[in-house]
């Protein structure tokens, strides 16, 4: 599956246009990792488990966005777009990851 954030795909037609596809993931973060990533943040210097999470739900969004798109022949997401929210109140935080774009047939 082509994926691209452009509204071509180089070197191919666009055919036909299958609708808008979207994959969504939603972690939940977790108080000892909460805690370390507390003190990298007081220390300076990057989050490898938050880098981590933020890499597997990106992985999963996309994977669900795929999915949705094959279900409708699509050869290719056209105009493919990441979202990342953090959702939740301050005793629970969660990380969501929004993957869309508009499923396409290619010649």
């Amino acid at each position: 599956m082509i994926l691209t954030t452009t509204d071509s795909v180089e070197g191919r037609k666009i055919t036909g246009y299958l609708g808008i596809v979207a994959g969504e993931a939603v972690m939940g973060t977790n108080i000892f990792r909460d805690f370390f990533a507390g003190i990298t943040d007081i220390l300076g210097g990057r989050s490898g488990s938050y880098e981590k999470e933020l890499r597997k739900a990106k992985a999963l969004a996309l994977e669900s966005m795929i999915e949705e798109a094959k279900t409708l022949g699509a050869d290719a997401v056209g105009g493919m777009e990441l979202d990342y929210q953090q959702i939740g109140g301050s005793d629970k935080q969660m990380l969501m990851v929004a993957a869309s774009g508009t499923a396409v047939k290619l010649g």
